[in-house]
């Protein structure tokens, strides 16, 4: 060959390897990317991996097939503890997000959470889905590590905190804090967005953490009939949930699309990609049908409501691919695990979880340990709580078994076994005692902040009674307040809604504008800061109450109340608005 065309064959050469690792983000210097996919209310049956006889998830299962599978990953048993965990690597019960509502929803907004790391090794953050670990200041997605998000308020779509008249096709969706209008069915638009900004992050040759956690398929069950009909019907006299396995089907569908992604941009090999789900399956329908054998679903601290598929795959990291782990791991153990394979600095840190690094390399087993799971509002001891060591597992403090060879739970071997029970009791009651000092620190709102004003809160948010849903929100019969840091001293204008802002509706409006579903004869209405303590009368028109409050800088509460004729407290203000 010519010594000019060896030169140019040569150079073409160098300029398609360099293309490629580029495009691909394929040199072994290159730092990890990361995608997160967590789904809501999607139970360890709900795939046809695991042998559900209706549920088609090809894509899914895909993924598995390529992937270090875990067989014993749990979780808790409802979604906000599940996230703060997978979040924060600490219990639910340290950092303080232990239930969906009642002022138990938010994250402490002094702990480190897994963004936050990514963003100090230089890595672009994205989130695109579910966030529901706090919806005012400062514990929103964008000021706890995420650089661009697209989210919502709340446990989903249709909640007492999301956008009004908000539904599953062409949402508004919070873009980087600003509700706004998007085209499309809910899943498919997270997915969309989530590939364009991947794109972007590529183009700028920068590492990227991508959080994908959906909304579906947590109820309100609603999906494109497409997805939903081929599993219109009943199985062996049980209803299928046809609208429930659609919004799987979509999803699974919206998985290959990624898949696709990942192949055709070169990304996929240095991609470490996760798949998990936030709790035991939502449907009372789908458990009938298929609950891989456990018991219990949603919201029970049994088995079948907080043990939960995990897949790992990362093809550089040449991680044992196709195996399964048996070893008993929890929610905690992701983010040192991503510590640990992206080297992301840990110094300090004292985390709950442990490293599976060594599990996914097929070269070291972990310690064996007893785990803790407990969630819910009051923090009382054993509510709700599990003790989980190797196969046994003792609930509510006098029911154990052993799932080894008792997977249903059906039989309570606590007097056959009392060593082991005893056992791990002791060891609830030191765990108990070490995280009850870190569950009653109070999470403040922020208010008179240059990052957050106005503020809204939510009731979804307050602590007091159980409203973060729509019922709720139409029986109006709740009451509860807020714990409030106030920033900057000042001349605050507080303004009390019954109905969301963007609704325009009147205090004493009903749900609808037709019937009297949901309206509510308020005549007076009290506002209560500190010392502040003052009622006005309202007027039938009247969308809302306005106060002007001069507060000091500092910690205080917000209450209101809401009075008719009588005098009799009817509710609190559902939506409170905060403005210096």
């Amino acid at each position: 060959m010519k010594k000019g065309i060896l030169n140019t064959v040569l150079a073409v050469l160098f300029l398609v390897l360099t293309s490629v690792e580029t495009k691909g983000q394929s040199s072994v210097t290159q730092k990890p990317n990361v995608i997160l996919i967590l789904t809501d209310d999607q139970g360890y049956g709900d795939t046809s991996l695991y042998g559900n006889p209706l549920l088609k998830t090809p894509e899914i299962d895909k993924i598995s097939q390529e992937s270090v599978r875990f067989t014993d990953f749990h979780v808790a048993p409802m979604c906000t503890p599940t996230r703060s965990q997978l979040l924060s690597g600490l219990d639910a019960m340290r950092n303080g997000a232990t239930a969906v509502c009642q002022g138990r929803s938010m994250l402490r907004s002094d702990i480190k959470i897994m963004p936050q790391y990514f963003e100090d090794a230089g890595y672009a953050t994205g989130l695109f889905g579910k966030w529901h670990l706090g919806d005012s200041y400062p514990y929103r997605p964008r000021f706890r590590g995420f650089q661009e998000t697209i989210s919502f308020r709340a446990f989903g779509i249709t909640s007492l905190a999301d956008y009004w008249g908000n539904t599953y096709f062409d949402p508004f969706f919070m873009h980087n804090g600003i509700d706004t209008k998007f085209e499309g069915y809910c899943t498919d638009i997270f997915f969309e967005e989530a590939i364009s900004w991947m794109k972007k992050c590529q183009q700028e040759q920068k590492p990227f953490f991508l959080y994908l956690p959906t909304n579906t398929p947590h109820e309100p069950d609603i999906v494109a009939d497409e997805y939903a009909a081929p599993y219109k019907g009943s199985y062996n006299g049980t209803t299928i949930p046809e609208n429930f396995y659609g919004m799987i089907a979509n999803l699974d569908e919206n998985i290959g699309k990624l898949e696709a992604f990942l192949k055709e941009s070169g990304l996929r090999d240095n991609t470490i990609l996760i798949f998990m789900t936030d709790n035991g399956t939502q449907s009372k329908y789908a458990q009938a049908i298929f609950n891989a054998g456990m018991r219990g679903r949603k919201k029970s601290v049994y088995e079948g409501g907080h043990r939960v598929p995990l897949f790992i795959r990362w093809i550089n990291g040449k991680l044992h691919h196709g195996t399964d782990i048996s070893e008993l791991t929890e929610v905690q153990d992701v983010l040192p695990t991503l510590m640990e394979l992206c080297k992301l600095n840990t110094k300090e840190e004292n985390l709950d979880g442990t490293s599976l690094s060594g599990l996914l390399k097929g070269d070291k087993e972990i310690e064996d340990r007893m785990l803790v799971i407990q969630y819910n509002i009051s923090g009382e001891k054993w509510d709700s709580a599990v003790v989980l060591w190797d196969k046994w597992r003792l609930t509510k403090k006098d029911e154990l078994y052993n799932i080894a060879n008792d997977p249903a739970q059906e039989n309570n071997v606590i007097k056959q076994y009392p060593d082991i029970a005893k056992k791990m009791e002791l060891h609830y009651d030191e765990w108990y005692k070490k995280v009850t000092s870190d569950f009653n620190k109070k999470r403040h709102i922020i208010i008179g902040s240059e990052k957050a004003n106005p503020v809204m809160l939510y009731a979804s948010d307050w602590n007091g009674d159980y409203c973060d849903n729509p019922g709720r929100l139409i029986k109006a019969n709740g009451n509860g307040y807020w714990d409030i840091m106030v920033e900057k001293a000042g001349v605050y204008e507080i303004e009390l809604f019954r109905w969301s802002e963007e609704s325009q509706k009147t205090l004493i409006d009903s749900y609808d504008g037709k019937t009297e579903r949901g309206s509510r004869p308020i005549v007076k209405a009290q506002l209560l800061v500190g010392e502040y303590d003052k009622t006005v009368v309202t007027n039938a028109n009247d969308k809302s109450v306005t106060f002007k409050v001069k507060l000091n800088a500092g910690k205080t509460t917000i209450k209101s109340n809401l009075f008719d004729k009588d005098n009799n407290i009817l509710c609190g203000a559902m939506y409170v608005k905060v403005t210096l």
